[in-house]
């Protein structure tokens, strides 16, 4: 499993999910951008909020399966969105990437940067090979966060995804620890 870790970047902290975290996951996953694009349950009700913060989201870590972060403001700041790793695969060090912004935070960088603070974790410091990043072909703001954050577009992933509307084509983006140096985020906007 990976490490209980808290990272930062200049603006924010990547922490893991506390309950005082549940108003405000609650409220992001509520919206309708953020339910256009995932698969969240429908309707998204306070106690599954809840039960993210508090279990959920530590539970992938304790699994393997992954690590998700919180990203916040610093010094106990409000909750901006989410960061976190999924379907990592140990033996070939790889996973995905995946991250939602709250409403209130949206149009500030926030993805492009917590997305890239936790590929150089995963590259540079855990020793992971390839970092990975679905966005379905709809999503053109999250495939402008994997460009931002030095991910390079692969190709398309044909009915791979799904959504509450169903089935979705899905853009592949990866980053390799060679790609580290070579892509430095840009700057939010």
């Amino acid at each position: 499993m990976f490490p209980d870790t808290v990272l930062r970047t200049e603006r924010f902290v990547l922490r893991p999910f506390t309950p005082d975290d549940a108003h405000d996951t609650w409220a992001s996953c509520v919206d309708p951008l953020t339910q256009r694009w995932l698969p969240l349950p429908r309707p998204y009700r306070p106690e599954e909020a809840t039960a993210w913060c508090t279990t959920g989201s530590h539970a992938l870590r304790a699994s393997g399966d992954g690590i998700h972060f919180a990203v916040a403001e610093p010094d106990g700041g409000r909750l901006l969105g989410t960061v976190g790793l999924k379907r990592t695969d140990w033996r070939a060090r790889t996973s995905e990437v995946g991250y939602w912004v709250s409403p209130w935070a949206r149009g500030r960088g926030i993805a492009a940067e917590a997305t890239r603070a936790l590929a150089t974790w995963l590259l540079a410091e855990q020793g992971f090979r390839r970092l990975e990043l679905r966005a379905a072909t709809g999503n053109i703001a999250s495939q402008r966060v994997a460009v931002k954050a030095g991910l390079r577009r692969e190709g398309v992933l044909r009915n791979a995804g799904f959504v509450h509307t169903g089935r979705v084509d899905l853009v592949m983006f990866s980053l390799v620890p060679g790609d580290l140096a070579a892509a430095p985020v840009t700057a939010p906007g």
